[in-house]
């Protein structure tokens, strides 16, 4: 197996006015949140974004690990749909002391490029800063924060800045180099 440098870069809003709102994309974009936890869903949205980008650690997640995830207090997914068609998910999850993570965020392959992106991590990123309201007993949102890699897609860092995000940390390491679980040969994009 082939190891390959992979660089992980850590950004953050400090402030809810950090947030630079993208516009809302042309057509009938709707953004709702999945409120009863599905794991099969969860899995669906994981693989579907993920597998052309090499999103693989939660593959091998056993269906009582992603019922556990999802019934933590404050982890909410938000999933964008284009005319009633799924398109992509923000996943949000409170840590301590007033810190909510954007752990996964992305687009299934055929709905990149068309300004859904930015509009869903807008959105994303403003239901994670009032977080506390939906969720009693969590702390008020002082922080969100993220990160993206170099395997993730072209666009992301840019759309991560655009939308107020600052870089915090930087890593590089030697990560193995495995197969992309999807999407399927002949799939969007050829």
């Amino acid at each position: 197996m082939t190891n390959i440098p992979v660089t992980t870069w850590s950004l953050e809003q400090t402030d809810p006015s950090d947030l630079l709102p993208a516009d809302a994309p042309d057509g009938d974009v709707r953004i709702v949140r999945a409120e009863v936890p599905s794991p099969e869903f969860s899995r669906f949205l994981y693989a579907s974004v993920g597998g052309d980008i090499q999103w693989v650690d939660r593959l091998g997640w056993t269906y009582a690990r992603w019922r556990e995830h999802l019934e933590r207090p404050g982890v909410e997914t938000w999933v964008a749909h284009d005319r009633g068609t799924p398109a992509g998910y923000v996943e949000l999850a409170p840590q301590d002391d007033g810190v909510v993570e954007i752990e996964y965020f992305g687009l299934i392959p055929a709905f990149r490029g068309r300004r859904i992106g930015g509009h869903l991590l807008s959105y994303g990123t403003a239901r994670a800063w009032d977080l506390a309201g939906r969720w009693p007993g969590l702390p008020q949102t002082k922080r969100v924060w993220l990160h993206t890699c170099s395997r993730d897609g072209e666009h992301a860092m840019a759309n991560y800045q655009r939308r107020g995000f600052r870089l915090f940390d930087t890593e590089v390491k030697e990560e193995a180099e495995v197969a992309t679980p999807g999407p399927w040969p002949g799939a969007y994009p050829a």
